[in-house]
């Protein structure tokens, strides 16, 4: 598993949702996949759930995009009105305690909407707003969440930053 199960785990999942549906790798396996990895218990995608949860990851995608605070809260609380229910403390598995943003009885798709809104809020406030966003490389776009000392990324990875900059510098010495 690639996280434990802390209040980061939706976001990261976010992430890898918007990333997934923007890159053209989105398929059941993929998508069971990044399930599993981000602890979404009993993971088994049906054709139904899978088709939701991409709706959705296309509804994530503005939250990274937005371009200032406010965008970026209104557009959460879109999501928070389709996606949680209601919020609890839990402790299962042995777990520290940690929030629960819809009840484990509840479908697939809806438990991933419930996370990844509930997580993407509380990621907001603690952030100010900030810390969201998607590569400024024109030919990537790829979304990320900002974990940066600084907090003042503007690329998805190095690879990214030093491309860009390599095709400034180009353009300079014309």
């Amino acid at each position: 598993m690639k996280f434990e199960h802390d209040n980061m785990v939706g976001v990261h999942l976010a992430v890898s949702l918007v990333n997934l549906e923007s890159d053209g790798s989105w398929g059941s396996a993929s998508l069971e996949r990044t399930l599993r990895e981000y602890a979404i218990r009993r993971a088994r995608v049906t054709d139904a759930a899978d088709a939701e949860i991409r709706a959705w990851a296309r509804r994530l995608r503005p939250v990274f995009e937005a371009g200032s605070r406010d965008e970026r809260c209104v557009r959460v609380n879109a999501l928070l009105a389709d996606g949680a229910g209601s919020v609890y403390l839990t402790t299962h598995d042995g777990l520290r305690p940690h929030l629960h943003f819809a009840p484990d009885g509840q479908d697939l798709q809806s438990r991933v909407r419930a996370v990844t809104a509930g997580s993407l809020a509380v990621f907001t406030l603690e952030a100010e707003g900030e810390r969201l966003g998607v590569c400024a490389l024109d030919t990537c776009r790829t979304a990320f969440v900002d974990t940066s000392r600084g907090g003042r990324r503007a690329y998805c990875r190095a690879r990214c930053a030093n491309t860009e900059a390599v095709r400034r510098h180009r353009t300079n010495r014309r």
